[in-house]
């Protein structure tokens, strides 16, 4: 059900811009045209408009929006990362990180060769997105701005209680437990992507939150069929 929610997020935010682009360019043609009716002075004709109006869709959850062909066109070309796009980033890091040190116990500790090659999905897939998330942070400046995020409060976030009991499990005891945690993890991880695609601004975030999403949704999957 989450992934089918922020599939279909992306594709709303896919929409919208397509939307704003086609109509921005059909704003700027009818302006154009406009231009080449006016005046030999470069003002328009009596009679004629000063440009035509843009009715953009909103992001989703947001009303539509009425935009001159000048913002529409301006509007068009936007990209530029957000608070949320940065804050996804930048915590999705931490949380990933979190999720690779459970990772690391499996091998010494785990009975069940399934959780085992969960366990190295997991890792194998989170280190290159880790990698991926650092190099749009720096690409983008990040170290430039001046935000803090209580890391502490991302959803789904093991305890270091919790983080304690799991070294100290061993076989079937660790197998359940590491399951546990990690589909919590999962879908604290899958809230925060969710949020990312709702909030944030840039594609390739939106791209980098679409892939956890369905990713994690898959492993969940299994990680509670190794339950059952």
């Amino acid at each position: 059900m989450a992934q089918e929610v922020a599939v279909s997020i992306r594709r709303q935010s896919t929409r919208v811009r397509a939307t704003v682009l086609a109509a921005a360019a059909v704003a700027l043609a009818l302006t154009l045209g406009a231009c080449d009716s006016a005046g030999g002075d470069g003002s328009p004709k009596a009679g004629s408009d000063t440009g035509p109006a843009v009715v953009a869709p909103g992001r989703p959850g947001e009303p539509a929006r009425t935009l001159s062909a000048e913002e529409a066109v301006r509007e068009a070309g936007q990209d530029t990362a957000n608070s949320a796009d940065f804050r996804y980033a930048q915590m999705m890091i931490q949380h990933h990180g979190q999720a690779l040190v459970m990772t690391e116990l499996v091998p010494d500790r785990a009975s069940s060769a399934s959780v085992k090659r969960l366990a190295e999905r997991i890792s194998a897939g989170q280190k290159p997105e880790i990698g991926t998330m650092e190099g749009w942070l720096k690409n983008n400046g990040a170290d430039k701005r001046k935000e803090t995020h209580d890391h502490s409060t991302m959803p789904g976030m093991a305890t270091e209680a919790q983080l304690k009991q799991l070294r100290a499990a061993r076989g079937k005891a660790f197998d359940t437990l590491f399951l546990k945690l990690m589909i919590t993890h999962h879908q604290g991880a899958i809230t925060m992507a969710t949020e990312a695609l709702s909030e944030g601004n840039n594609v390739l975030v939106e791209e980098m939150a679409g892939d956890v999403v369905a990713q994690q949704t898959v492993e969940i999957d299994r990680m509670r069929k190794l339950m059952a």
